[in-house]
């Protein structure tokens, strides 16, 4: 079964080739075949030259697509047909992957009821959370990428990261590819692009397995840690969800193409925000009133585009609080 590692990039050279040193020392077993397939989706700075120099040290190991439409979404499409491997391992140009880490997210494969993985994503070493965000939070650290669901491996019953997943080529055929209206292109940072899909194949009845060992370290900037970052990042989390779910069923009222309830959550966190007294507390319902901001914007932009809105099950709606 031959694994190919999709990783694609974006005029981040510097942190690439670390990313490529730390997966071209992979130890998988003897007789694994795979290789690295890097996408550059038009950059213009050394990207290239990287690729080229991990191709002369590891003859047939790293392949390089160059993918003209920006959008990572593109990219990603494209890193599909360009390969037939059978499975297909995921990571970013900013991480750099533990020796074990690919043996250990695909080894599940070898059970033919999984048909994707995902494993932990980590800070980098000295990463130190700050005192305005409450870590204790579920999701606190998402916009990090930070992906931790404990030391116990087994079934997976939420969509895995981005950078730290991987998927039979079947999951593609059953489930589509991923959607452009979502993923970081020009002009836009929404994401969702990576868990949308992980939500459609579980949904479609995939199963998914959840693999601790299998460990990714992130690059935490310091143009992250910041506040304004948080918040952008729910902002457009916010508008993400939207694309991606839709309307709560039964949604009937709206105003200026807003349902009423988001109006009624943005009052009832504006409260929260304004009579939070510790800077953990009033940060996180600042970040849950940004996100609301974020829905609405987006419905907004669709009753201006004229499109209708989907509507979500059930299910989907407590990720919505």
């Amino acid at each position: 079964m031959k694994i190919t590692v999709i990783l694609c990039t974006f005029n981040r050279s510097r942190s690439l080739a670390r990313a490529l040193e730390s997966v071209a020392v992979s130890r998988m077993p003897e007789d694994a075949v795979w290789e690295v397939l890097v996408v550059d989706n038009n950059s213009s700075d050394e990207t290239p030259q990287v690729v080229r120099e991990f191709q002369r040290r590891f003859p047939g190991k790293f392949q390089y697509v160059f993918e003209p439409t920006p959008g990572k979404s593109n990219a990603l499409n494209r890193a599909i047909r360009a390969t037939d491997s059978g499975v297909l391992a995921f990571m970013d140009d900013d991480v750099q992957v533990d020796p074990e880490w690919l043996q250990r997210l695909t080894e599940i494969f070898k059970d033919k009821e999984y048909i994707g993985a995902g494993g932990c994503i980590f800070p980098e070493t000295g990463f130190v959370c700050p005192e305005w965000l409450e870590a204790s939070q579920r999701y606190a650290l998402a916009p990090l990428a930070m992906f931790d669901l404990g030391r116990q491996a087994g079934d997976l019953h939420e969509p895995p990261f981005g950078t730290n997943m991987a998927f039979r080529r079947e999951a593609f055929s059953r489930f589509g590819e991923f959607r452009r209206d979502l993923g970081p292109q020009p002009g836009s940072e929404i994401r969702s692009e990576d868990t949308e899909f992980g939500m459609r194949v579980i949904t479609g009845g995939g199963r998914l397995w959840y693999e601790p060992s299998a460990i990714v370290y992130h690059e935490v900037s310091q143009k992250r840690l910041q506040p304004a970052y948080f918040l952008r990042w729910w902002f457009d989390k916010g508008r993400g969800d939207v694309r991606e779910h839709g309307v709560q069923p039964g949604t009937k009222w709206f105003i200026a193409g807003v349902p009423l309830y988001l109006i009624r959550r943005v009052v009832v966190w504006t409260i929260r925000w304004l009579l939070s007294i510790r800077p953990g507390p009033r940060f996180t319902a600042k970040l849950s009133l940004w996100k609301l901001f974020g829905e609405i914007e987006e419905y907004r932009y669709q009753a201006r585009s004229g499109r209708q809105h989907p509507r979500i099950t059930d299910s989907a709606t407590e990720s919505r609080t």
